[in-house]
């Protein structure tokens, strides 16, 4: 009978539901798809090592998952208040007629059910199809093919979202039951009556703590563009922090500050309904800033991540072909004490034989007494790369460079007792160095003077690495440096040959037991990487920030707009007897729909305006990181970006302007 009474009780008010479905459906595609990578691996063509990351960011996307669950636990409980609030008047009808808190508890834990098990299900089924289309997009991202097209169902996946979302209506139907014993029936039968007040603060004190909060933002602003990502330095924290309690601030004041410019533009506030709007909007700013103000931030992580995600990858990995020229590159760390090995002999030690299927060559790097922080000052504005204790100029013997070039295929070059070359491949210090060459002909060296042969800056790597690390190095004649100790050793190999993956794999391995057991117990280390591991470990990381940061960025998009629009339905609710007084004076349907879609409109518009505001600040410093690896494009995911917001958030706020005037339009109204 009960759960009869539950299912048509959902029929009846499904329109009600419409947002909380919205959001259960929405919460459960989104956790399987993510969830539902690792059995996209069938479809790839993938090598041992692509398929290792591919586990990584299966282990990595559980743990965030936890994480998410909490997040859409909360949301969830937050949506779930909200109905049984809406319902007051219902619930407190069933108890005048007899029923007690017990069944009632009963009814709502059986529309629980039905709810959750009809979002379940929607959310699975939409996330099945989402995560065919997501595995064509990991493909896209690994750079790897795929066999043939599978239908891929995760049943891992599907144990995993049941379980967590089953625990999630656990809790609420619990969370029901205790709610309902906690009311009063006199509270529940004059719930309709009682309505939000509407709180007006101090004009003056609004106006002010705004302006102080628009102040301390810009101040965050100017701090974190000066300071940049460099976690290090305490203006990074310091901003942080001044943005978050700016942005309080803002929203704090932000009530008072509206109502009263509006009411000294009289044309406005006298206009058609237009004192209701304002005084609506205040008094609901009033009530949630700090609910607004954490939407915003989510909502500023969200546009920032999703927009600088892909360039990331793109700006990082299209780098690779320049800072990776070799197939192997390593350098050796002889421990204090122990006898000098030369990385050639080292690499020997470890069970590595070099044979005619390797070409190699190795670099004697030099670090001489110049700063080329000292030589480059003045040249540019980039001087915060030139303050920092490891800026001596590092060298290389000509003969050495020579050998580097030959490796590569390219012919050598001369130099005379007197002549320098100038390379550098850092690309904030690349405009610094170009413009000292054009100015300058001569540079001292060892208090001796060099002309500088080449007119324009050489930018190659001379090392794989994965990323550009040469700052400032020059080219010298082998007689400027043979009274020099060598600061480090570089061994650059390329393989020849069918078996060439065989080789690059055997001495990548000796490379990583190197590193991790300390070669067993051997008196030195050997740092280096092969082209295919750090082509690998690129795309594996880079993979990975994307898929957490999709995940996360979805998530907080979905759950903003789903506060902000559980607010709003509530506000209609109270607000029922306003919207009557309105009609009584002559107010038109037209015209209070009108109102609706302007209040809804600006409060959705509110976090979101200063999400953006943020955004330009905090991705204008991302792409300032991002173009030290490469060249920074938002373009592709900015729109992507925009047109996800425009997808949920709009979405989300349709659905609150037609349920807004659902609640309103009542016969009476």
């Amino acid at each position: 009978m009960y759960s009869k009474i539950a299912l048509n009780n959902v029929k009846k008010s499904f329109k009600d539901y419409t947002i909380y479905f919205l959001t259960l459906t929405f919460a459960v595609c989104i956790f399987y798809s993510f969830n539902s990578i690792e059995s996209q691996k069938a479809m790839f063509e993938i090598s041992k090592k692509e398929a290792s990351f591919i586990d990584m960011l299966t282990t990595v996307i559980s743990w965030v998952s936890v994480f998410v669950s909490v997040i859409l636990g909360g949301l969830i409980v937050y949506a779930n208040n909200f109905m049984i609030k809406r319902r007051k008047k219902e619930l407190g009808v069933y108890m005048t007629l007899g029923m007690s808190k017990r069944k009632i508890s009963s009814i709502l834990v059986s529309e629980s059910f039905f709810i959750g098990l009809m979002s379940l299900v929607a959310g699975l089924i939409f996330g099945i199809v989402l995560s065919q289309g997501l595995s064509l997009f990991t493909a896209k991202l690994f750079q790897v093919g795929m066999s043939e097209y599978k239908f891929v169902f995760s049943q891992n996946a599907a144990v995993k979202t049941i379980a967590y979302f089953g625990i999630m209506f656990l809790l609420i139907m619990i969370f029901n039951t205790f709610v309902i014993s906690k009311y009063k029936l006199i509270d529940m039968i004059n719930a309709s009556k009682k309505s939000e007040n509407i709180k007006i603060k101090n004009p003056i004190v609004s106006i002010i703590i705004f302006i102080l909060g628009v102040g301390i933002l810009i101040t965050a602003y100017k701090f974190i563009i000066e300071v940049g990502l460099d976690i290090t330095d305490s203006r990074f924290t310091i901003s942080i922090i001044l943005g978050i309690l700016g942005t309080i601030l803002f929203y704090y004041g932000l009530a008072g500050f509206i109502l009263y410019v509006i009411k000294n533009s009289k044309k406005i506030y006298l206009k058609k309904l237009n004192i209701f709007v304002t005084r609506q909007i205040s008094s609901k700013i009033n009530t949630n800033f700090v609910s607004i103000t954490v939407i915003c931030l989510m909502l500023f992580i969200t546009i920032s991540i999703l927009s600088t995600g892909l360039s990331f990858k793109n700006s990082l990995e299209s780098s690779l072909k320049d800072t990776v020229p070799f197939d192997v590159s390593a350098r050796i760390i002889n421990f204090e004490g122990s006898e000098n090995k030369t990385i050639e002999q080292a690499i020997k030690e470890l069970g590595f034989n070099f044979t005619d299927k390797e070409k190699y060559v190795v670099l004697q790097e030099y670090r001489l007494e110049e700063n080329y922080g000292d030589i480059l000052r003045g040249y540019g504005k980039e001087d915060k790369f030139l303050d920092n204790d490891y800026s001596n100029m590092s060298a290389l013997k000509i003969s050495d460079y020579n050998k580097l070039r030959e490796l590569n295929g390219q012919s050598s070059i001369d130099l005379k007792e007197d002549e320098v070359l100038i390379t550098s491949n850092f690309s904030k210090l690349v405009p610094l160095v170009k413009s000292y060459m054009k100015e300058n002909t001569v540079i001292k060296i060892n208090n001796i003077n060099y002309n500088i042969k080449n007119q324009e800056l050489i930018t190659e790597a001379y090392e794989s690495t994965g990323f550009a690390n040469n700052f400032f190095t020059v080219i010298l004649p082998d007689k400027a440096l043979e009274n020099l100790k060598p600061y480090d050793s570089i061994l650059n190999c390329n393989f020849v040959g069918e078996d060439r993956e065989k080789r690059e794999s055997e001495i990548g391995e000796i490379f990583k037991n190197s590193r991790d057991e300390n070669a067993s117990g051997k008196d030195f280390i050997i740092l280096g990487d092969t082209k295919t591991g750090i082509y690998s470990m690129t795309k594996g990381a880079t993979t990975t920030i994307i898929y957490i940061g999709i995940y996360i960025g979805i998530v907080f998009l979905i759950s903003s707009a789903a506060v902000l629009a559980l607010q709003q339905l509530s506000e209609a609710s109270e607000s029922i007897d306003r919207y009557k007084a309105l009609r009584r004076v002559g107010a038109s349907r037209k015209m209070i729909n009108k109102t609706i879609f302007i209040q809804t409109l600006i409060y959705f518009a509110m976090p979101l305006v200063l999400a953006i505001i943020h955004s330009i600040v905090g991705i204008s410093v991302a792409n300032e990181f991002i173009s030290l690896y490469g060249n920074a494009e938002i373009g592709a995911s900015a729109t992507i970006t925009a047109l996800l917001i425009i997808a949920i958030y709009g979405g989300y706020f349709y659905a609150t302007y037609i349920g807004y005037k659902n609640v309103t339009n009542t016969p009476n109204l």
